[in-house]
Protein backbone atom coordinates (compact mmCIF):
# COMPACT_ATOMS: atom_id res chain seq x y z
CA UNK A 1 0.00 0.00 0.00
CA UNK A 2 0.68 3.83 -0.25
CA UNK A 3 1.58 6.05 2.77
CA UNK A 4 -0.90 6.93 4.32
CA UNK A 5 -3.24 9.88 2.20
CA UNK A 6 -5.25 12.31 3.74
CA UNK A 7 -9.11 12.07 2.15
CA UNK A 8 -12.24 14.43 2.72
CA UNK A 9 -15.58 12.76 1.62
CA UNK A 10 -19.13 13.32 1.52
CA UNK A 11 -22.41 11.93 2.48
CA UNK A 12 -21.11 9.25 4.87
CA UNK A 13 -24.43 8.79 6.26
CA UNK A 14 -24.80 5.55 4.87
CA UNK A 15 -24.24 3.48 1.66
CA UNK A 16 -21.45 4.31 -0.28
CA UNK A 17 -19.57 7.19 1.00
CA UNK A 18 -20.07 5.18 4.80
CA UNK A 19 -18.68 1.77 3.55
CA UNK A 20 -16.00 3.90 1.10
CA UNK A 21 -14.55 6.13 4.82
CA UNK A 22 -14.36 2.70 6.70
CA UNK A 23 -12.55 1.05 3.80
CA UNK A 24 -9.95 3.89 3.24
CA UNK A 25 -9.39 4.14 6.96
CA UNK A 26 -8.76 0.31 7.38
CA UNK A 27 -6.16 0.85 4.78
CA UNK A 28 -4.81 3.14 6.88
CA UNK A 29 -5.36 6.45 5.14
CA UNK A 30 -7.05 9.70 7.09
CA UNK A 31 -10.56 10.13 6.52
CA UNK A 32 -12.67 12.71 7.71
CA UNK A 33 -16.22 11.66 6.72
CA UNK A 34 -19.19 14.24 6.17
CA UNK A 35 -22.26 13.63 6.68
CA UNK A 36 -25.82 16.65 6.72
CA UNK A 37 -27.41 15.74 9.96
CA UNK A 38 -25.90 16.22 12.83
CA UNK A 39 -26.93 12.90 14.60
CA UNK A 40 -25.34 11.11 11.37
CA UNK A 41 -22.21 12.58 12.52
CA UNK A 42 -22.07 11.84 16.20
CA UNK A 43 -23.00 8.43 14.83
CA UNK A 44 -20.17 8.07 12.82
CA UNK A 45 -18.03 9.72 15.85
CA UNK A 46 -19.25 6.98 17.95
CA UNK A 47 -17.70 4.35 15.54
CA UNK A 48 -14.37 5.81 15.53
CA UNK A 49 -14.96 7.81 12.19
CA UNK A 50 -13.01 11.29 12.56
CA UNK A 51 -16.71 13.26 11.06
CA UNK A 52 -17.77 16.48 10.40
CA UNK A 53 -20.75 18.39 9.27
CA UNK A 54 -21.24 19.35 6.06
CA UNK A 55 -24.81 20.17 4.21
CA UNK A 56 -24.17 20.69 0.49
CA UNK A 57 -27.24 22.79 -0.14
CA UNK A 58 -25.46 25.64 2.29
CA UNK A 59 -22.14 27.56 1.58
CA UNK A 60 -21.75 28.45 5.01
CA UNK A 61 -22.01 24.92 6.23
CA UNK A 62 -19.40 24.02 3.33
CA UNK A 63 -16.90 26.61 4.54
CA UNK A 64 -17.51 25.74 7.93
CA UNK A 65 -16.26 22.29 7.22
CA UNK A 66 -13.28 23.07 4.62
CA UNK A 67 -12.00 25.30 7.97
CA UNK A 68 -11.93 22.29 10.18
CA UNK A 69 -10.74 19.91 8.05
CA UNK A 70 -7.67 22.09 7.33
CA UNK A 71 -7.26 22.83 11.26
CA UNK A 72 -7.03 18.80 11.24
CA UNK A 73 -4.95 17.91 8.83
CA UNK A 74 -2.41 21.52 9.36
CA UNK A 75 -3.58 22.92 6.52
CA UNK A 76 -3.43 20.07 3.80
CA UNK A 77 -5.46 17.64 1.76
CA UNK A 78 -4.41 14.73 -0.50
CA UNK A 79 -7.58 13.93 -2.09
CA UNK A 80 -11.47 14.82 -2.12
CA UNK A 81 -13.90 12.25 -2.68
CA UNK A 82 -17.52 14.09 -4.01
CA UNK A 83 -19.91 11.44 -3.06
CA UNK A 84 -23.02 13.74 -1.49
CA UNK A 85 -26.09 13.19 -3.88
CA UNK A 86 -29.52 12.55 -3.60
CA UNK A 87 -32.53 11.74 -6.69
CA UNK A 88 -35.27 13.56 -7.17
CA UNK A 89 -37.97 10.89 -8.91
CA UNK A 90 -40.46 12.24 -11.05
CA UNK A 91 -41.30 13.05 -15.22
CA UNK A 92 -39.64 16.06 -16.49
CA UNK A 93 -42.85 17.85 -16.84
CA UNK A 94 -43.88 16.97 -13.17
CA UNK A 95 -40.41 18.99 -11.80
CA UNK A 96 -40.98 22.64 -10.11
CA UNK A 97 -37.80 25.17 -11.03
CA UNK A 98 -37.92 24.92 -6.97
CA UNK A 99 -37.45 20.93 -7.07
CA UNK A 100 -35.39 21.20 -10.04
CA UNK A 101 -33.24 23.74 -8.24
CA UNK A 102 -32.73 21.83 -5.19
CA UNK A 103 -31.82 18.90 -6.64
CA UNK A 104 -28.85 20.82 -8.49
CA UNK A 105 -27.97 22.52 -5.06
CA UNK A 106 -26.71 19.35 -3.58
CA UNK A 107 -25.74 17.15 -6.70
CA UNK A 108 -23.72 19.96 -8.55
CA UNK A 109 -23.56 23.55 -7.16
CA UNK A 110 -22.84 22.18 -3.62
CA UNK A 111 -19.74 19.64 -4.72
CA UNK A 112 -18.90 22.60 -7.15
CA UNK A 113 -17.98 24.91 -4.68
CA UNK A 114 -16.62 22.74 -2.06
CA UNK A 115 -14.19 21.90 -4.72
CA UNK A 116 -13.21 25.00 -5.79
CA UNK A 117 -11.99 26.50 -2.01
CA UNK A 118 -10.23 22.88 -1.90
CA UNK A 119 -8.02 23.18 -5.31
CA UNK A 120 -5.87 26.34 -4.23
CA UNK A 121 -4.97 24.30 -1.24
CA UNK A 122 -3.88 21.09 -3.85
CA UNK A 123 -2.21 23.71 -5.89
CA UNK A 124 0.00 25.31 -2.95
CA UNK A 125 0.83 21.92 -1.84
CA UNK A 126 1.51 20.67 -5.55
CA UNK A 127 -0.59 17.64 -5.42
CA UNK A 128 -3.91 16.28 -5.18
CA UNK A 129 -6.68 13.77 -6.33
CA UNK A 130 -10.35 15.56 -6.98
CA UNK A 131 -12.70 11.72 -7.08
CA UNK A 132 -16.80 12.43 -8.16
CA UNK A 133 -18.85 9.87 -7.79
CA UNK A 134 -21.15 10.63 -11.01
CA UNK A 135 -23.89 7.57 -11.94
CA UNK A 136 -24.30 5.52 -14.75
CA UNK A 137 -27.32 8.34 -15.09
CA UNK A 138 -24.38 10.76 -16.15
CA UNK A 139 -23.66 8.69 -19.37
CA UNK A 140 -27.64 7.76 -20.28
CA UNK A 141 -31.08 9.30 -19.47
CA UNK A 142 -33.49 6.85 -18.05
CA UNK A 143 -37.22 7.97 -17.89
CA UNK A 144 -38.65 9.38 -14.28
CA UNK A 145 -34.88 10.24 -13.53
CA UNK A 146 -34.90 13.65 -15.41
CA UNK A 147 -33.68 15.58 -12.15
CA UNK A 148 -31.26 13.11 -11.33
CA UNK A 149 -29.59 13.10 -15.10
CA UNK A 150 -29.41 16.37 -15.36
CA UNK A 151 -27.55 16.88 -12.20
CA UNK A 152 -25.44 13.97 -13.06
CA UNK A 153 -24.28 15.16 -16.88
CA UNK A 154 -23.70 18.66 -15.67
CA UNK A 155 -21.56 17.28 -12.77
CA UNK A 156 -19.52 15.47 -15.62
CA UNK A 157 -19.35 18.50 -17.87
CA UNK A 158 -17.86 20.29 -15.22
CA UNK A 159 -15.62 17.43 -13.92
CA UNK A 160 -14.46 16.79 -17.56
CA UNK A 161 -13.56 20.52 -18.32
CA UNK A 162 -11.87 20.98 -14.40
CA UNK A 163 -9.53 17.93 -15.65
CA UNK A 164 -8.79 19.38 -18.88
CA UNK A 165 -7.74 23.18 -16.91
CA UNK A 166 -5.82 21.46 -14.15
CA UNK A 167 -3.44 19.54 -16.87
CA UNK A 168 0.01 20.34 -15.72
CA UNK A 169 -0.97 20.82 -11.50
CA UNK A 170 -0.67 17.44 -10.40
CA UNK A 171 -3.86 16.78 -9.26
CA UNK A 172 -5.68 14.19 -10.92
CA UNK A 173 -9.47 14.00 -11.53
CA UNK A 174 -11.37 11.04 -11.60
CA UNK A 175 -14.98 10.03 -12.20
CA UNK A 176 -16.83 7.44 -10.68
CA UNK A 177 -19.43 5.42 -12.44
CA UNK A 178 -21.61 2.84 -9.72
CA UNK A 179 -24.97 2.26 -11.90
CA UNK A 180 -26.86 0.21 -9.43
CA UNK A 181 -25.72 -0.27 -6.29
CA UNK A 182 -26.87 -1.40 -2.78
CA UNK A 183 -28.21 1.60 -0.53
CA UNK A 184 -30.47 4.30 1.15
CA UNK A 185 -30.92 5.72 -2.02
CA UNK A 186 -34.30 4.04 -3.57
CA UNK A 187 -35.64 4.64 0.08
CA UNK A 188 -34.71 8.39 0.39
CA UNK A 189 -35.77 8.90 -3.59
CA UNK A 190 -39.19 7.58 -2.87
CA UNK A 191 -39.35 10.12 0.02
CA UNK A 192 -38.77 12.82 -2.27
CA UNK A 193 -41.22 11.76 -4.27
CA UNK A 194 -43.88 11.75 -2.16
CA UNK A 195 -42.64 15.23 -0.81
CA UNK A 196 -42.47 16.72 -4.58
CA UNK A 197 -44.56 15.21 -7.26
CA UNK A 198 -48.42 15.42 -6.87
CA UNK A 199 -48.82 11.78 -8.77
CA UNK A 200 -52.46 11.81 -8.52
CA UNK A 201 -52.84 15.26 -10.94
CA UNK A 202 -50.28 13.76 -13.26
CA UNK A 203 -50.86 12.58 -16.83
CA UNK A 204 -47.90 9.98 -15.86
CA UNK A 205 -50.21 8.20 -12.94
CA UNK A 206 -50.58 4.97 -13.84
CA UNK A 207 -46.75 4.95 -14.69
CA UNK A 208 -46.09 6.27 -10.86
CA UNK A 209 -47.85 3.53 -9.67
CA UNK A 210 -45.44 1.20 -10.75
CA UNK A 211 -42.51 3.27 -9.72
CA UNK A 212 -43.75 3.66 -6.39
CA UNK A 213 -43.43 -0.38 -5.56
CA UNK A 214 -39.92 -0.42 -7.16
CA UNK A 215 -38.66 2.39 -4.80
CA UNK A 216 -40.33 0.89 -1.77
CA UNK A 217 -38.78 -2.53 -2.84
CA UNK A 218 -36.49 -4.36 -0.25
CA UNK A 219 -32.76 -5.17 -1.54
CA UNK A 220 -31.73 -4.95 -5.20
CA UNK A 221 -34.41 -3.40 -7.46
CA UNK A 222 -32.45 -4.40 -10.39
CA UNK A 223 -30.16 -7.18 -11.57
CA UNK A 224 -26.62 -6.89 -11.21
CA UNK A 225 -26.81 -4.95 -8.47
CA UNK A 226 -23.33 -4.68 -6.29
CA UNK A 227 -22.38 -3.79 -2.98
CA UNK A 228 -20.99 -0.26 -1.66
CA UNK A 229 -17.28 -2.44 -1.41
CA UNK A 230 -17.28 -2.40 -4.92
CA UNK A 231 -17.41 1.64 -5.43
CA UNK A 232 -14.88 1.62 -2.92
CA UNK A 233 -12.26 -0.26 -4.80
CA UNK A 234 -12.49 2.06 -7.35
CA UNK A 235 -12.11 5.07 -4.98
CA UNK A 236 -8.93 2.75 -3.51
CA UNK A 237 -7.16 2.90 -6.77
CA UNK A 238 -8.19 6.49 -7.52
CA UNK A 239 -6.53 7.76 -4.28
CA UNK A 240 -3.19 5.41 -4.52
CA UNK A 241 -2.58 4.85 -8.35
CA UNK A 242 0.52 6.91 -9.29
CA UNK A 243 -1.46 7.18 -12.64
CA UNK A 244 -5.28 7.18 -12.03
CA UNK A 245 -8.14 6.34 -14.75
CA UNK A 246 -10.28 9.41 -15.69
CA UNK A 247 -13.00 7.15 -15.56
CA UNK A 248 -13.92 3.85 -13.55
CA UNK A 249 -17.36 2.00 -14.55
CA UNK A 250 -18.25 -0.39 -11.46
CA UNK A 251 -21.44 -2.64 -12.49
CA UNK A 252 -22.23 -4.64 -15.69
CA UNK A 253 -24.94 -1.63 -16.55
CA UNK A 254 -22.33 1.18 -16.92
CA UNK A 255 -20.23 -0.88 -18.77
CA UNK A 256 -23.00 -2.02 -21.47
CA UNK A 257 -24.57 1.77 -21.85
CA UNK A 258 -21.35 3.28 -21.99
CA UNK A 259 -20.70 0.87 -25.05
CA UNK A 260 -23.92 0.98 -26.46
CA UNK A 261 -23.87 5.08 -26.47
CA UNK A 262 -20.89 4.53 -28.94
CA UNK A 263 -21.90 2.50 -31.12
CA UNK A 264 -25.99 2.67 -31.56
CA UNK A 265 -27.88 5.13 -33.63
CA UNK A 266 -29.20 7.59 -31.42
CA UNK A 267 -33.05 6.07 -32.15
CA UNK A 268 -32.08 3.07 -31.59
CA UNK A 269 -30.41 3.92 -28.14
CA UNK A 270 -33.46 5.98 -27.13
CA UNK A 271 -35.96 2.77 -27.55
CA UNK A 272 -33.36 0.78 -25.21
CA UNK A 273 -33.59 3.33 -22.82
CA UNK A 274 -37.47 3.47 -22.84
CA UNK A 275 -37.54 -0.26 -22.18
CA UNK A 276 -35.01 -0.58 -19.46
Amino acid sequence: MTSAKTILITGCSTGIGYVTAKVLRQRGHIVIATARKAEDVARLQEEGLTSLQLDLADSASIRQAVRQTLELTGGTLDALFNNGAFGQPGAVEDLTREVLRFQFETNLFGTHELTNLIIPVMRKQGHGRIIYNSSVLGLVALTYRGAYNASKFALEGLADTLRLELHGSNIQVSLIEPGPILSNFRQNSFALYKQNIDAEYSVHKWTYQAMEARLQKEGAAVPFTLPAEAVAEKVIHALEAKKPKIRYYVTFPTHLFAFLKRVLPHRWLDGFLRRV
